[in-house]
């Protein structure tokens, strides 16, 4: 068996390109146009009508996260999702140092549209604030 040499996390979406802007700028991604083409928009106008805005893609400037892909999909989100991302902040941080840093970027994330949902502590170092981003998947601050 090959071993694994990189993984990519797609979401399915209604709008892939302002999702992926979300994204980007909660995990200081960067969304490099598709190989071949100077811009997005280049990419975008030589495609057939209903192609344009089908899907969008970011990576992680440095090359150790994974490429996350935005897929438009018909249908909207109905339930909980099966997998979410856990954004890791605060590593190395405990107790309500911890905290603070989960709920610092917790406010820096609501301007961009993230959903609050919830914030769970246990008074010592174990702490999570699960989120929404602004198509309403779940993910967690972590």
């Amino acid at each position: 068996m090959s071993p694994i040499r990189q993984v990519q996390v797609t979401f399915d979406c209604a709008e892939p390109e302002r999702l992926a802007r979300f994204w980007c700028e909660v995990l200081g991604y960067v969304a490099p146009p598709p190989r071949g083409f100077a811009t997005w928009e280049e990419y975008q106008s030589a495609q057939p009508a209903e192609e344009r805005d089908s899907w969008f893609a970011c990576v992680d400037p440095s090359g150790v996260g994974p490429r996350l892909y935005f897929q438009r999909v018909p249908e909207g989100k109905t339930a909980k999702n099966r997998v979410h991302l856990d954004v890791r902040v605060g590593t190395g941080l405990r107790g309500e140092e911890r905290l603070a840093a989960l709920e610092a970027e917790c406010a820096r994330l609501l301007p961009l549209g993230a959903v609050h949902v919830t914030t769970l502590y246990d008074g010592g170092d174990d702490a999570c604030i699960p989120m929404q981003d602004i198509e309403g998947n779940e993910f967690c601050l972590d």
